[in-house]
């Protein structure tokens, strides 16, 4: 009878081959006449996100079906909240760049067990960047082994956030540029976990499916994200939003988090 690492494995496994058909089935709608709308005011979905979020469902409940579900485009089960197991999902986090035909979007799925990231994987079909991450076991992107930036700098031309946050930790640092925006929350935190980025920020707005995957990714690369107050995150929760969030090699997130509880972040309401 398999154990759990022959279990988790397997589930890895799943999640690789999953996330790159899934990667060509929305790469296959990119850049086409996608029907979208808004839903809740102000987010923007599509056919592709649909499309996508089914062939996830469909494929990784396949392996286990009595593993709970929160997705980004599913109505919510609370059954999820009494399951020790939990596929977290967003079939395309940063749909709006996907509608705007930027390559900047990925798909983001974890697996979270009582709570905790297990398996995370980011894939960016676009630029090609397949991130993947088992608990205890490091972080790869495309096949190779990541670590984040060491050091404790502050360079802004290295660090991602909504402008609002960057103004703020430009008055640390005495810097004037930012990294480019980029669309997916998930890329944007995953970068810093191959060390293209020293550090990136979420503003209050982020949800348990576009962070997940990224956090164990960050971590199984020797990176920590969590809220400025330097709390852990935990996931499949009564409520899934976040507050604002950094991440970054241990070093500086120790170094963030000291300096910016001195020039604290108040804007909460920035957008992700």
């Amino acid at each position: 009878m398999p154990g759990a690492d022959d279990q988790l494995a397997a589930e890895a496994a799943l999640l690789a081959g999953s996330l790159r058909e899934a990667g060509r089935l929305a790469a296959a709608m990119f850049g086409t006449d996608v029907k979208s709308w808004i839903k809740g005011g102000s987010s923007p979905v599509s056919d592709a996100d649909i499309a996508v979020n089914h062939f996830l469902e469909e494929r990784l409940r396949s392996f286990n079906p009595d593993y709970g579900w929160l997705s980004e485009e599913s109505a919510d089960d609370l059954a999820r909240l009494d399951k020790p197991r939990v596929w977290v999902v967003d079939p395309i986090d940063g749909t709006r760049a996907f509608l705007n035909k930027r390559k900047d979007w990925s798909i983001s799925v974890a697996l979270v067990e009582h709570g905790v990231p297990v398996l995370g994987c980011v894939y960016a079909p676009m630029s090609d960047e397949f991130y993947l991450a088992e608990r205890g076991k490091g972080a790869t992107l495309n096949a190779s082994a990541i670590n984040a930036a060491r050091g404790t700098d502050l360079d802004l031309t290295r660090i991602a956030a909504p402008q609002s946050i960057l103004d703020r930790v430009a008055k640390i640092s005495g810097g004037t540029a930012g990294y480019p925006r980029i669309g997916s929350l998930a890329l944007r935190m995953c970068r810093v976990a191959n060390g293209a980025l020293d550090a990136a920020f979420a503003g209050g707005h982020s949800r348990d499916w576009d962070i997940a995957a990224a956090d164990l990714i960050i971590s199984e690369a020797g990176g920590a994200m969590t809220e400025l107050t330097g709390e852990n995150l935990r996931y499949n929760g009564p409520e899934v939003a976040h507050g604002i969030l950094m991440a970054a090699g241990q070093s500086r997130h120790r170094h963030l988090l000291e300096a910016l509880s001195h020039k604290p972040v108040f804007n909460a309401n920035a957008p992700i």
